[in-house]
């Protein structure tokens, strides 16, 4: 790679002392991400200033750095720094993938709360992206406890400092979003309670906020609205391709953002006409009849519209490097379009969607059994909340209003 990008000053870079043996396998790294040649080269070329920097600092093995110590060397942005400081970047992940780096002890507080999601995920078989968010609480009430300076702070933790935690996170949370955060820390309680940690029972000593069930109705859109939503993508650019197709698969088998973004080509049998999902909420993978309206979708961005690149995810990044998409850009891409194409939309957070899809069944006369296993609900009482949505059905069991009462002696 490095003999194509400088046929006549490759050896140049190659004999570097520190830089020189990861140059190759970093060219073909930065190619297989969808950079461009220009781009390779440019960063490549500023690699022997960066040696100089690293002799001049008595670095003699990449190993001795950390990729926050790498990071150090890179110049601010700027017009004569831009091509060093892309190179750094670029170069501390690529050897922080290759684990060429030196790893930094992480704190006290980080190795047991990184313990704790551990034992959620490989005992508990809770979802990954579950498992980090109760992960996330529990390092906010270690940091909160200051326990990386003072460790014996948790072994006198009591229901005093657990309401003024809960009172930090009352501030800026609302009801629901606050009961998760208690349920959460409450889990957290009872994992260092079986640890021998803390004492038994503490996480009862926490009241949990005051939400009533159901009071809150699932966010769904008219079925026109959806339809108007989907016509309003422009799908004569390769984002509106993009997004099209991303969209349509959670209106036609109501999938969450998380389950789009892990689309894989593999994934997609043509010839059967069939499509695996993984779900990473309850780990089960589905397999669901791949339409001719999604069929058709998916293949103009495919042969039209999706970057070249070695990945094997259905849906990529706009701008180089070609990465995947994340579940955040999937919800991004819906809140920019229905803010731009429909402004007048009620809801702009992409799970509504999947809500909308499920009282369009309902509608329908779709049983709740199959919109549950559509939905991937493990539970018939997560998808009988669409019952209260049915309007229709409710007018027809309302009671008559008795009438006017008589006065007495009439």
């Amino acid at each position: 790679m490095l003999i194509d990008l400088f046929p006549r000053a490759h050896a140049r870079y190659a004999s570097l002392p520190l830089l020189g043996p990861q140059m190759d396998g970093f060219a073909q790294w930065l190619a297989d991400k969808g950079l461009s040649t220009l781009s390779i080269r440019n960063r490549i070329f500023s690699a022997p200033r960066l040696e100089e920097i690293l002799s001049a600092r008595s670095i003699h093995c990449l190993g001795e750095l950390s990729q926050t110590d790498l990071l150090k060397f890179g110049a601010a942005p700027a017009a004569d720094d831009s091509r060093q400081s892309a190179l750094v970047r670029s170069l501390a992940n690529y050897l922080d993938e290759r684990a060429a780096l030196a790893r930094p002890v992480p704190p006290p507080s980080q190795r047991l709360a990184d313990t704790f999601r551990d034992y959620l995920g490989q005992v508990r078989g809770l979802a990954d992206a579950t498992a980090k968010r109760q992960r996330d609480t529990a390092l906010a009430l270690l940091e909160f406890l200051e326990f990386d300076h003072s460790p014996a702070t948790l072994r006198a933790l009591g229901p005093s400092n657990l309401e003024a935690f809960v009172k930090v996170c009352a501030s800026r949370r609302s009801r629901a979003s606050l009961l998760d955060t208690v349920s959460r820390l409450r889990s957290f309680l009872r994992f260092l309670a079986s640890r021998g940690e803390i004492a038994v029972g503490l996480d009862t000593s926490i009241d949990l906020p005051r939400v009533y069930r159901g009071e809150c109705l699932p966010k769904a859109l008219p079925w026109e609205a959806v339809q108007a939503f989907l016509a309003a993508i422009d799908r004569s650019t390769p984002g509106g391709r993009r997004d099209y197709a991303m969209f349509l698969l959670m209106t036609t088998y109501g999938l969450r953002a998380a389950e789009v973004a892990a689309l894989q080509l593999d994934g997609i049998d043509w010839r059967a006409a069939k499509m695996r999902i993984q779900r990473p909420k309850t780990r089960c993978p589905i397999l669901l009849p791949l339409t001719d309206e999604v069929g058709t979708a998916l293949l103009l961005y495919l042969r039209h519209a999706r970057p070249s690149s070695r990945r094997r995810a259905v849906f990529l990044r706009l701008r180089r490097p070609f990465d995947p998409v994340a579940a955040g850009t999937v919800r991004q891409a819906f809140r920019e379009r229905a803010q731009r194409s429909v402004p007048d939309l009620p809801f702009h957070g992409a799970h509504c969607l999947r809500h909308s899809l499920a009282m369009h069944l309902l509608r329908r006369g779709t049983s709740l059994g199959t919109i549950g296993d559509l939905l991937g609900h493990r539970s018939p009482e997560s998808t009988a909340i669409y019952l209260r949505l049915h309007a229709e059905d409710l007018r027809d069991a309302s009671l008559t209003l008795p009438g006017e009462p008589k006065e007495i002696g009439q």
